[in-house]
């Protein structure tokens, strides 16, 4: 088992470093990664318009999931796989748009960026009916310029994703279950194209 090193004053002024019991330290990791599940869901729910309405979401998310057999199979089916693409993450998350926040999926792979809600929406179509659509949206990683990570000021558990497009459009992901994962593998996915594509 792993052991943390901790630093304490002998009273010489001279700093001195002793082992900290594995329990603690396991019991120290396991409490810092349940307070940041614990923040995600939090900030997550808070996003919601009503809870009733954001439960019911996950709960059809979650059916979806599993009558379609996991995530990969949901991405495929509402995005299509291209060749030699992988699904690297899928990450519970909102994308900012100008009549609020929406819940949806947020998918990773090492060709894009796609997000769909996790509920449809209403919207007219050219004749006047009222149809009800999937948002979705997908950004291939050769299109990102950058992407950056932010969060509120006055509540730094609040983070967000900034994802800019090379034709200056920017998408905003919040309220994620993870950020700090979801912010890892999209990082990772826009790494590897950059170096596949100077090899």
């Amino acid at each position: 088992m792993k052991k943390e090193l901790q630093e304490h004053d002998n009273g010489s002024g001279a700093i001195v470093r002793k082992n900290m019991d594995p329990i603690n330290y396991v019991m120290n990791k396991s409490r810092k990664k349940a307070e940041n599940f614990v923040d995600g869901v939090r900030e997550h729910m808070r996003l919601g318009l009503k809870f009733s309405e954001t439960v019911k979401g996950k709960l059809s998310l979650g059916a979806r999931i599993l009558r379609l057999g996991g995530v990969k199979r949901v991405f495929k089916q509402i995005f299509g796989g291209r060749e030699g693409e992988r699904l690297l993450k899928a990450s519970q998350c909102y994308l900012s748009t100008t009549a609020g926040p929406i819940a949806g999926l947020l998918f990773i792979t090492t060709q894009r960026v796609a997000f769909c809600s996790e509920r449809s929406i209403k919207l007219s179509s050219p004749n006047g009916e009222l149809v009800r659509i999937h948002y979705k949206v997908s950004i291939p990683l050769r299109k990102i310029k950058r992407a950056n990570q932010s969060e509120n000021v006055k509540n730094p558990s609040q983070k967000y994703m900034e994802i800019v497009t090379v034709d200056n459009f920017d998408f905003w992901f919040m309220g994620f279950l993870n950020y700090k994962k979801a912010l890892s593998y999209l990082q990772q996915a826009i790494s590897e194209l950059k170096n596949t594509l100077q090899n």
